[in-house]
């Protein structure tokens, strides 16, 4: 019984299941059997994490028996935060740690539910071919996703814009970031009015090879209108999304020539009459101002006259006074 055990151990250890792949559970599971007080309680331990291993691998086959790197790096990670509480908390027998293993079973389960649900294959339309890791191998491999349609086309956008705006193709869905290797937009363009008859695959002219999931069309023309395609494809040539995207430009509307303003015509003696106004006012303004100016000129003349007068009558006066106190 012990040889078959031993054996089996080996046989799981070199596999390893989805939640083994991570090594840092993995040592969790041999501490715990080291950290045993006797060789006897340690050999328990390996049974139990050895038949543990074993309804991993079933679980995992279960559901497809593959997982993502962030799928297992979530569930390595809460189980390991379980099984770090069960170290900390006291536990005397084997029933404990046949309880903890289980819980990681469950753990796993849920985590890979989840996955294969909505994360394996997110993609409604086009071809998906991604990365993912065997769950007993612990090996990367490359796993197809086919849409439901099972072909790579995405549908068709109309678009409008007016003459001399600006259009944008944009064709990124979430589920481009899950493909190898690292693919191209390809952004095509067959001219004629949207929608009127299909273009034939020789009548598509190539604008740009990308990285980016999106071209900006600007300052449109009428002539620029036509049936637009965005396809990402692999470095061989194989093609894994296509959308197509009809825009239609709609012309600026003629604008009306507004009637020049024109200036009244003048009179021929305008320019004449119009000089010997200004002259006439030129002239009886020089006028006033020099009347103004004899007007003050007189007026300060006989101010001045005044205060001379006063002011020698004031010296008269004073002088004869002086006189009269000396003959005194």
């Amino acid at each position: 019984m012990l040889l078959v055990l031993v054996t089996l151990l080996g046989c799981v250890l070199a596999a390893d299941a989805c939640l083994q792949c991570d090594r840092r559970v993995q040592l969790l599971h041999e501490n715990l059997a080291l950290s045993a007080p006797t060789l006897a309680d340690q050999m328990e331990i390996k049974k139990i994490y050895s038949h543990t291993y074993v309804n991993y691998i079933e679980t995992s086959r279960k559901r497809k028996g593959i997982i993502d790197f962030t799928t297992l790096y979530r569930a390595g990670t809460e189980y390991r935060s379980e099984f770090n509480l069960f170290l900390k908390t006291p536990h005397s027998g084997t029933s404990e740690a046949i309880q903890i293993m289980e819980k990681g079973r469950r753990i796993l389960e849920k985590h890979l539910d989840a996955f294969i649900r909505d994360g394996l294959c997110p993609n409604m339309c086009g071809l998906l071919k991604r990365r993912v890791m065997d769950c007993v191998s612990c090996r990367f491999k490359i796993y197809v996703c086919a849409s439901p349609s099972g072909q790579q086309e995405c549908g068709e956008h109309r678009l409008q814009a007016e003459e001399g705006g600006q259009a944008l193709l944009d064709c990124f869905l979430p589920w481009h970031q899950l493909l190898t290797g690292k693919p191209e937009y390809h952004f095509s363009w067959a001219p004629g009015k949207p929608g009127t008859e299909k273009p034939n695959e020789t009548d598509f002219k190539v604008l740009v090879v990308t990285d980016e999931s999106f071209w900006i069309l600007n300052q449109l023309e009428v002539e620029e209108q036509g049936t637009y395609r965005c396809s990402l494809q692999g470095r061989s040539g194989s093609v894994f999304y296509r959308v197509t995207f009809l825009l239609t430009v709609v012309p600026l509307p003629d604008e009306p020539q507004k009637p020049r303003a024109t200036l009244p015509t003048l009179p021929l003696d305008y320019e004449y009459s119009n000089d010997q106004h200004t002259e006439k006012i030129m002239v009886a303004l020089l006028v006033t101002i020099t009347a103004l100016a004899l007007v003050a000129s007189a007026g300060l003349v006989f101010i001045m006259r005044t205060l001379i007068k006063q002011w020698r009558s004031r010296r008269g006066g004073g002088q004869s006074g002086n006189t009269k106190q000396s003959t005194a």
